[in-house]
């Protein structure tokens, strides 16, 4: 099989390449083709790949080109991991969101607003010559916002693309570990929201229909409710208040102004964080004139970047610093692998993912993207049943979705006004004035948004 990775001299390429250099199956991926725009980080991410694959047999060739068309002519599988502006693009947008006092987090609030407002006409882009020159591959989507920039791609690519992310993988693994399921991957979920905003609401394991649900009994016990990450990040006393254990984004909602003090009195913000600390990664790289060391070297890097990983938040909520067990890998590379797995070799699984709503939450049309847990086969992914939302979650869910289709509306008509509505109406934006200037504040920080006019 051949995939190609859009984005492909993105940092985390290694750990979904590392995931395929594992996979001895047959039917394995065979061809890597890494597309990406700047022909020095496609270098560099080629050099830790030809570490990684040094001394592994039958490893999957890789190849590097700047021509999308190139890239995804013959692909069966593309991974879509693009980021429109870069890091520095990042980094404007949280700038110009605490100037207003806002949220500019990459994916919630203003921040993921104005990345959804560059990435969109991007994606559609991609979609299209993905159904013009790869018309029976299938596009998983790990560029962000997730949830928005699938359903933008599904608008030309139907069910043809799956998002992912390994927030609600990582959540569930957590909480199944500490209620003690010996086999986190054989617990059923009950998880259920957009991408980023989503709630785990039961952990079934065991045989039969008539399993239990052991989430519960989590809530009785203090000691095991703060021994996790989403534990010491929400508290005890939230979590029994909601009844469900929030996906770790939920904390930029609940616990906002807490979220926007402590981004204000960093000393740098996350996108600032990672465009430096990957500028040092690059730069090594192009310095080096073989492959040996490649791999130490990004893997050091990596772990700087999981251990800081949401630290403004963890300072807000007094939890602390990031467990061991959360420093492991095993989210973004083990969703990709496995959803890849089972739709080419037709092996059933259960994965959580971003897809088509169909008739799996009433409050939304059937086009939405929603993140659920799906039953993924040779046919696609399909949504399994969720228990309904409570009335907070369908509030937020509601009014979330309605800012992602004002994000949808301008980034495929160009029309200001639409965007202007996507800041306006999201929970964590307060105010139409504010909405406005942070338009003009991301025009002028991007002239990518120029095109936002009528």
């Amino acid at each position: 099989m051949r995939l190609t990775i859009l984005g492909g001299g993105g940092f985390r390429v290694p750990l979904v390449y590392g995931a395929l250099l594992r996979d001895h199956a047959e039917g394995r991926v065979t061809h890597v083709t890494l597309h990406d725009l700047d022909r020095a980080r496609l270098t560099a991410i080629a050099r830790v790949l030809a570490d990684q694959a040094d001394g592994v047999p039958d490893a999957p060739s890789v190849t590097v080109t700047t021509d999308l068309d190139e890239a995804l002519r013959g692909s069966d599988f593309v991974f879509s991991a693009i980021r429109v502006g870069g890091l520095e693009g990042r980094a404007a947008d949280e700038r110009v969101a605490l100037a207003e006092d806002v949220l500019g987090q990459e994916t919630v609030g203003a921040g993921g607003i104005a990345y959804g407002l560059r990435t969109v006409p991007v994606a559609v882009d991609i979609a299209r010559r993905v159904a013009r020159l790869a018309p029976d591959a299938w596009v998983i989507n790990f560029t962000n916002p997730a949830g928005l920039v699938t359903e933008a791609m599904s608008r030309h690519l139907g069910d043809r693309v799956i998002g992912i992310c390994d927030s609600p993988v990582g959540l569930g693994r957590r909480v199944a570990r500490v209620l003690g399921v010996t086999d986190p991957a054989a617990a059923r979920l009950d998880y259920v929201g957009l991408n980023h905003l989503g709630w785990l609401r039961g952990v079934y394991a065991g045989d039969g229909p008539g399993r239990d649900n052991l989430l519960p009994a989590l809530f009785d016990d203090e000691r095991a409710l703060t021994s996790f990450e989403e534990g010491r990040l929400f508290g005890a006393e939230w979590l029994r208040s909601l009844g469900s254990v929030p996906n770790e984004y939920l904390h930029y909602y609940y616990f906002n102004r807490e979220t926007v003090t402590a981004y204000r009195e960093a000393k740098q913000t996350r996108g600032a964080f990672l465009r430096d600390q990957q500028a040092r990664f690059y730069d090594g790289m192009a310095n080096r004139t073989s492959a040996s060391g490649a791999l130490a070297a990004w893997d050091r890097t990596r772990a700087e970047r999981e251990a800081t990983y949401m630290a403004e938040n963890r300072e807000a909520a007094g939890a602390g610093e990031r467990a061991a067990d959360d420093l492991e890998s095993g989210g973004y590379e083990y969703v990709a692998l496995a959803l890849m797995r089972a739709i080419a070799r037709d092996e059933h699984a259960t994965l959580i993912l971003n897809v088509r709503n169909g008739d799996t939450l009433s409050l939304l049309d059937e086009a939405a993207v929603v993140e659920v847990p799906c039953l993924v086969d040779a046919t696609g992914a399909r949504p399994v049943a969720v228990s309904p939302l409570t009335g907070h979650e369908a509030g937020l869910v509601a009014a979330v979705k309605a800012v992602e289709r004002c994000v949808l509306e301008a980034g495929e008509s160009g029309s200001a006004r639409a965007a202007v509505k996507a800041f306006a109406l999201h929970p964590l934006v307060d105010s139409v004035g504010v909405a406005r200037r942070l338009l003009d504040g991301y025009r002028s920080a991007h002239p990518g948004l120029g095109y936002l006019r009528s």
